[in-house]
């Protein structure tokens, strides 16, 4: 409100003293002025009536003139009010677009769904199996809260349940973020939506809804940051182009990062409008209420989304150190972290993770630093960067202390595997643990392959969204330079002025790219948090006005109007850009739509079919995670482990479970099922033959390892097991094996076996 009142009166003065040079140019304005009042005091000496007849007369022509003013106030109101309706014509128009690209994406991802998996014409059981990667485990608890007889005694059920993981009782609502189903669960009952259309049905659609916020979003955001609404839909088209990279909605319907990633989205998006200096006070609360609610929903429906908001938190704690953003908006964004952490933590059962969080020590640390360093932001260039290296110091350095001292308080049992994970993805150290191997080997955490790079080139985007990043990152490094030396950052930005690194939103998103792209270098499964605002910010630069003339003041042009080059810039390359993709692109999402792929799997169906009639209810299965997450959503029988990958003791169970693919005596695997209560174990035939390319990530390889049964040392293979391997050994149903496990059922992908409870040795 302070910068509104300080133009609002910059404007009053400036309209003075055009009046003053008005008057001062036009002497004859200020003769009829002294005339009028000099007639005006002679009036009592006269007839009055004849007096204003004379008055009358001789004021025509100065009224005639004084006319030419108020003409001109009437022209500027109704410019004014022509520019008024122009925009809100254009806000329309953009908003209807945006809406648009948001609506026919859901149908176009709910059109491929259908015809990939062959969804409508699917039994239920068979449209089950289609969640893959585990992911079914989440729509499980969606159709436990709805078969349950109240929503209250469902949420208590998955609060206290001990019928998922056997011998353990685990807060289901905890352990695996399970608020969306929660929510969906809910918006079902209260809505009546039973009665006109399927549960299936209402969580598929939930999930297109939400990557329809996030389209959305995204093409709000780049239109936010151009002024033209063209670049939110050239981002859109981008993102539908490179959805493999984008999104993998089309892979795992329910995983958590489908649904949380559209949340992120728009708190990115309200963000962005916050940043900006030209808006009014009404927007940006608009703006601070969206991103708080945005934020505090991101936490909450993804045990990740704290270390992305911590990367999020450094590129805001860079603005700030660098005095690129006013102290009273970081300020309320901190307030905005605060509070959604708090909530989160509430909400989550007193999630100790979020205690220990880097977002939180880095929030801490940010606010000890500012309050010991005021004047950091003072002083010549050399003075405020010796400031500004042990600000930096101090808040990495009180962040590290008090996340150090909140895990010897509240101990969280990842930490310390974390550390050692990280340290061996980075050449660090090396480790024979299977569980550290085993996530190393999972292609979300690998590096990404050139294929991915190949792709984004091949879709115009990438060569693109370089020389945007340059043109940027330069200015806002010129824009920091002349901020550490003194200079004041500019409000009001005009065209002409040509730098588009002095707008905080744009450095935001300089920072933001550059953090996540670095990170997407490093693993794969970030690519999804860094190729969809790789296609916001190429097309935001493309058809941005301010980034062309940035580059035309750097040139120095002179032969054409810089201005009017630039703008016919912005709108002819996103034009060509828009036409080419379209002529490329259109036919193949289209054909796409079209084809008919047969996704059927008879084997896994059977498998299904056997657990439901042959096995007991209270049965317990083991096998590897991703079988066990169907096994739990279509038949509802306990498992020995769970896909989550973020669980230590989970994964720790799932390393026992694979020891039926090691070379281990039958004795030993006998032991470590009995241990977890096991019933059947199923051995897996793509397991027990596979042909790793890489030999370190199969998992046969990788149990040899961890078990000492197979040592690699230059180059060499040395063997230390007297046992062969037990997938193998245990078909030829001979003694010992026959003496701890009976087959029960088998088919060309499955074989099951019974553990037995009662040992006869035949020998």
């Amino acid at each position: 409100m302070t910068e509104l009142r300080c133009r609002k009166s910059d404007t009053l003065e400036g309209d003075n003293e055009e009046e003053e040079e008005k008057h001062q140019t036009d002497p004859e304005l200020d003769t009829k002025g002294v005339d009028e009042t000099s007639v005006s005091r002679g009036a009592a000496d006269e007839n009055l009536q004849q007096r204003e007849e004379n008055e009358v007369k001789d004021d025509e022509p100065e009224q005639e003139e004084s006319s030419t003013p108020q003409s001109a106030v009437r022209a500027s109101r109704s410019l004014s009010a022509s520019g008024f309706l122009q925009r809100l014509v254009r806000v329309f128009f953009g908003c209807l677009a945006a809406v648009a690209c948001g609506m026919l994406y859901a149908v176009y991802l709910s059109t491929y769904h259908d015809r990939k998996f062959w969804f409508s014409t699917r039994q239920e059981l068979e449209r089950e199996i289609t969640f893959q990667e585990g992911s079914g485990l989440y729509y499980y608890y969606y159709k436990h809260m709805l078969a349950a007889p109240s929503f209250e005694r469902g949420f208590y059920e998955l609060t206290i349940d001990n019928k998922t993981v056997s011998g353990q009782t685990i807060n289901a609502v905890e352990r695996l973020s399970l608020y969306p189903e929660l929510i969906t669960s809910f918006v079902y009952r209260i809505t009546g939506s039973q009665d006109f259309v399927e549960p299936v049905y209402f969580y598929v659609g939930a999930v297109f809804g939400l990557q329809a916020v996030y389209v959305t979003a995204l093409f709000v955001c780049s239109w936010v940051m151009s002024g033209t609404w063209v670049a939110g839909m050239l981002a859109v088209a981008w993102y539908v182009i490179n959805r493999p990279d984008t999104t993998k909605v089309d892979q795992a319907l329910p995983l958590r990062d489908n649904w949380a990633l559209p949340y992120f989205s728009c708190q990115v998006a309200a963000l962005t409008g916050f940043l900006s200096n030209n808006i009014s006070s009404a927007t940006e609360m608009f703006c601070y209420l969206t991103m708080s609610a945005t934020t505090f929903t991101f936490l909450l429906v993804w045990e990740y989304s704290h270390y992305v908001l911590f990367v999020q938190g450094l590129c805001l704690f860079l603005l700030d150190s660098f005095d690129l953003v006013p102290p009273r908006k970081m300020a309320d964004i901190h307030k905005v972290y605060l509070s959604s952490l708090f909530l989160a933590y509430l909400f989550q059962f007193q999630n100790a993770a979020l205690l220990s969080s880097p977002l939180l020590s880095l929030l801490i640390g940010s606010v000890l630093a500012r309050y010991f360093q005021q004047k950091m932001k003072m002083g010549p260039l050399v003075a405020r960067v010796m400031k500004l290296f042990l600000h930096f110091h101090l808040v990495f350095t009180t962040g590290i202390t008090f996340s150090y001292l909140v895990k010897k308080l509240i101990p969280v049992s990842e930490s310390d595997f974390i550390l050692k994970f990280l340290e061996v993805k980075f050449g660090l150290n090396t480790t024979t643990d299977f569980v550290t191997n085993f996530l190393l080997c999972q292609e979300s955490l690998q590096t990404p392959g050139q294929d991915l790079f190949l792709r984004l080139t091949q879709a115009s985007v990438l060569p693109f969204y370089l020389l945007v990043l340059s043109v940027c990152l330069l200015s806002t490094l010129q824009t920091i330079y002349r901020r550490l030396s003194g200079q004041p950052m500019k409000t009001n930005h005009r065209l002409e002025d040509g730098r588009i690194g002095e707008q905080p939103e744009v450095i935001y998103h300089v920072f933001h790219t550059l953090f996540f792209g670095g990170l997407a270098l490093l693993f794969d499964g970030l690519k999804y948090l860094w190729t969809p605002y790789v296609c916001m910010f190429t097309a935001f630069g493309v058809c941005s006005p301010g980034l062309w003339m940035t580059v035309f003041r750097w040139l120095k042009l002179k032969s054409i109007h810089p201005v009017v080059l630039s703008l016919i810039l912005s709108t002819a390359v996103p034009t060509i850009i828009g036409f080419s993709l379209w002529r490329e692109y259109c036919p193949r999402v289209l054909a796409e739509l079209s084809d008919l792929p047969e996704f059927y799997d008879p084997d896994t169906v059977e498998l299904i079919s056997w657990i439901r009639s042959q096995t007991p209810v209270a049965a317990v299965f083991a096998g590897s995670p991703h079988l066990l997450g169907t096994i739990k959503l279509c038949s509802g029988a306990a498992v020995t482990s769970l896909p989550l990958y973020s669980d230590i003791d989970l994964l720790r169970r799932t390393e026992d479970t694979y020891q039926v693919y090691a070379m281990r005596s039958a004795e030993d695997v006998y032991k470590l099922l009995t241990s977890q209560k096991t019933t059947y174990v199923i051995i897996e035939e793509s397991i027990c033959h596979e042909l790793a390319l890489n030999k370190v990530c199969g998992i046969k390889n990788l149990l040899d390892i961890s078990n000492g049964h197979v040592v690699y040392d230059k180059g060499e293979i040395y063997s230390f097991s007297k046992h062969r391997r037990f997938c193998n050994e245990i078909k030829l149903k001979y003694s010992p094996y026959t003496n701890y496990f009976t087959r029960v059922f088998w088919n060309r992908s499955y074989h099951v076996y019974k553990v037995n409870s009662v040992i006869s040795f035949q020998y």
